[in-house]
């Protein structure tokens, strides 16, 4: 288990490191053009191809990093009205499922990234290969979908419940939500 939590540990610091450079590279990159449009009367050329590569990271990163929190978007409403032991096996179906289907959309970025290496095409104004700006969106999808699957283990492994892998749901906190309550 300390190997997964290792894992863990490590894909959450990557993960860290990108968003927060990332938003902080981005403010810097948009108001410096705000700044060079406003006092010299010229855009930066390369503000759009940056702007997008970075919005691409925050979205697909981001995924890992709200499912590893417990952050991501769920509908919560049979979870939270079923018994405790109900809940155990939804968390499993459900944990599982989301990682089956994120790793098959890392397949299938990887697949459109082979295609767009294979075009050779560049961006206009930096020139760098556009695929470069795809790899984040297989490399999002794998991550979340290797959360899921941490997840998944801790759920199977674990007499706590695990939404995300920051902390489990107290079994106290479930018992006092439910009416009958068998410890």
């Amino acid at each position: 288990m300390s190997f997964l939590k290792k894992i863990d540990r490590y894909l959450a610091k990557v993960e860290a490191f990108l968003l927060s450079y990332t938003v902080i590279a981005m403010a810097i990159v948009l108001i410096g053009n705000v700044l060079s449009r406003s006092i010299f009367n010229r855009s930066w050329t390369f503000v759009e191809e940056v702007g997008q590569l970075m919005v691409i990271i925050i979205t697909f990163i981001g995924v890992s990093y709200a499912a590893r929190n417990g952050r991501h978007i769920r509908m919560s409403a049979v979870f939270d009205a079923v018994p405790i032991k109900a809940k155990k096996v939804l968390i499993l179906i459900i944990s599982l499922a989301t990682a089956v289907t994120l790793l098959y959309f890392a397949y299938l970025g990887f697949t459109y990234m082979k295609f767009v290496i294979g075009t050779g095409r560049v961006t206009p104004a930096l020139r760098i290969p556009a695929y470069f700006m795809v790899v984040f969106i297989p490399a999002g999808f794998l991550l979340a979908g290797i959360q899921y699957l941490i997840n998944f283990v801790l759920n199977l492994r674990e007499k706590e419940i695990y939404i995300g892998t920051d902390k489990p749901l107290a079994l106290e906190t479930q018992c006092s939500l439910e009416t009958k309550c068998n410890k």
